[in-house]
């Protein structure tokens, strides 16, 4: 499950840190990271730190766990996913995507107001400059040399112009929760 989170953050991160996105491309392609330059520090005089007051830990709830709870709420996403359903007929199963997917695609406009990457309709040629952003295109097939690339396009990305996921004010037990319990009180 750690995992699966940290994927969802580097997700985000990708999507809006070109250097994050670069960086993580490097990896994947088995590459090793240039450690930091560290700027060589003059040594300075010690003081002593005043004491100030301690503030209330910040609530430690990732926003990918903000994303999934509205989610769940809106869409009744995860209830979906976590149903088995081999039991359930096509038909019935068609029936709860088209709600599930109607509600899923509203709450990712209202937080990402997402838009296409690229205009041109899938299968359309395109040309890839040499230096291109590898955050914003992702070459595939047979990529030989440095560009300028054609091809077709298989995908027109996606890409946010906004980010606005609900401020977490719960208390820090409830960090984790995606969706609370629900009772019907009679």
């Amino acid at each position: 499950m750690g995992n699966f989170l940290l994927g969802f953050q580097a997700m985000f991160r990708i999507w809006s840190d070109n250097d994050f996105a670069a960086k993580v491309e490097k990896l994947a392609a088995g590459e090793a990271l240039e450690a930091p330059k560290e700027p060589k520090a003059e040594p300075r005089p010690v003081e002593m730190p005043k004491a100030v007051p301690a503030a209330p830990p910040a609530p430690r709830r990732s926003e990918a766990i903000t994303l999934l709870a509205v989610l769940q709420r809106d869409a009744r996403l995860v209830d979906f996913l976590q149903e088995p359903i081999d039991s359930y007929s096509d038909a019935q199963i068609g029936s709860a995507v088209r709600g599930i997917h109607k509600d899923s695609a509203a709450v990712l406009q209202r937080l990402f107001a997402l838009k296409l990457l690229r205009e041109e309709n899938e299968g359309a040629p395109v040309q890839v400059p040499a230096g291109f952003d590898s955050a914003k295109i992702r070459l595939s097939g047979n990529v030989a040399g440095s560009g300028p690339y054609r091809g077709t396009l298989a995908h027109p990305g996606w890409v946010a112009t906004k980010c606005e996921l609900p401020e977490w004010t719960g208390r820090d037990d409830a960090a984790l929760v995606v969706a609370p319990a629900e009772v019907e009180v009679k």
